[in-house]
């Protein structure tokens, strides 16, 4: 008896919690704005600071690079914390479980395609130039 109990309560426990991701899968991606790094004369800007996103929803983001400044693009937490479906560079289409960084050392262009499974601000920058601007928030609801 005990043990039915318990159990009964485990699962009226489980079952009275809502699922809390808002996207719907089945749906096509939603195309974020692009992320074009090196927009300024210098080198050093970039033409979106923030992203805005949600939970189980799927996204596409076409990062850019002008080549103006080679660009080691991380993202850790952000990357740790997304279910990556493919990366497009090149012709190339990749599929891998995760990574922690895109190299620009020249002028190029990746497509990434994400679905982001945790709600948190991620930071985002070219490592070694956060401080010139190269920087911004992946900011997940």
């Amino acid at each position: 008896m005990k043990m039915g109990l318990s159990l009964v309560l485990a699962l009226s426990t489980v079952l009275s919690f809502q699922a809390t991701a808002k996207g719907n899968l089945s749906q096509r991606a939603t195309d974020l704005p692009e992320l074009v790094l090196g927009t300024d004369d210098a080198g050093f800007a970039i033409s979106q600071k923030e992203f805005q996103m949600e939970t189980g929803k799927a996204y596409a983001l076409t990062i850019s690079s002008t080549g103006s400044k080679e660009c080691a693009f991380e993202a850790h937490s952000f990357f740790d914390n997304v279910w990556m479906r493919k990366v497009e560079a090149g012709g190339i289409e990749i599929k891998a479980n995760g990574f922690y960084e895109i190299e620009f050392e020249d002028e190029g262009e990746v497509e990434l395609f994400f679905v982001p499974i945790k709600p948190g601000k991620y930071a985002f920058e070219c490592a070694g130039f956060a401080s010139k601007g190269m920087a911004g928030t992946f900011i997940v609801e």
